[in-house]
């Protein structure tokens, strides 16, 4: 019998409510081209994005009745999808620019010893500022980088799984690339390379009532996500990935007297209802 072909790049498109923006992002994605599977992770989604994509050709899409995109990621990287080459993970609302999967997929075949590659914002206020993070400090984004097969491999066989609550997928991704899945003393930045030829646009925020609303929750969910950093710092500088629960609000309880303020005005305030949403959840 013989063995199935293995596809070069897995393309992993995560969308919660995207209905507006994943038609963008999909044209901008070689769909169907030889070598690329896609998939579309519709979570906890409750209008039209799943509809919308299913209109495309060249893609599987998956709806999961219950959101949040650690636990989404969880379920499909480590549970259900088959094996590949490369993993690349775009958000839903991103736009990917032309070469920009050749590009990641070049930059770990030219560094074997990396776990990842990293694209880079082209649009956007601080843009200039984020590409030149990524590049100095070897940093990773969630609206696009791309994950070797092989360490996919071994983080599914590792049990290591994204705590279900993170917000956001990036920073430990990232930080589980650059220590192989192990502690913080076999932390190596080269295993996560930056990619310039690799970029994603993003949509530029607009002014109005419901945008600053939406901002407002954005501002509160990076508060939170501050705070779980600290949490799960502790942990990758201590026993390792192996002992990251399966909930942070676990460990809430035992960190929220250690927590403080951010002295800034903005950010007191914004902290003080992350802390009251961790608090709730205790």
């Amino acid at each position: 019998m013989p063995r199935a072909v293995i596809p070069r790049a897995r393309i992993v498109i995560m969308a919660h409510n995207e209905e507006r923006r994943i038609a963008a992002c999909l044209a901008s994605l070689p769909l169907g081209e030889a070598g690329i599977e896609a998939h579309v992770i519709a979570n906890g989604s409750t209008d039209r994005t799943a509809e919308i994509a299913r209109g495309f050709g060249g893609l599987d899409v998956r709806e999961y009745e219950v959101g949040g995109k650690a636990r989404s990621w969880n379920r499909f990287v480590l549970d259900q999808a088959e094996p590949a080459q490369a993993f690349v993970f775009v958000d839903g609302d991103a736009q990917v620019t032309t070469g920009s999967i050749d590009a990641l997929l070049e930059t770990l075949a030219a560094n074997p010893h990396a776990n990842a590659a990293a694209g880079m914002p082209r649009n956007g206020r601080g843009a200039a500022q984020y590409r030149e993070y990524i590049a100095q400090e070897n940093g990773l984004f969630g609206d696009l980088y791309a994950l070797r097969g092989s360490f996919v491999d071994r983080f599914r066989a590792s049990g290591i799984r994204l705590p279900e609550d993170l917000i956001g997928d990036d920073s430990l991704v990232g930080a589980l690339a650059k220590t192989d899945l192990e502690n913080e003393d076999h932390w190596v930045e080269e295993r996560v390379q930056p990619c310039r030829d690799a970029g994603f646009l993003c949509e530029p925020t607009r002014l109005s009532l419901g945008s600053l609303a939406g901002q407002y929750r954005r501002l509160v969910n990076y508060s939170v996500r501050h705070y779980q950093n600290r949490i799960i710092s502790e942990i990758m500088r201590g026993p390792g990935p192996a002992a990251l629960p399966r909930q942070l609000a676990s460990r809430y309880a035992g960190w929220l007297p250690r927590f403080a303020k951010r002295r800034h005005p903005l950010w007191w305030w914004i902290d003080r209802e992350a802390l009251r949403r961790m608090a709730a959840k205790a």
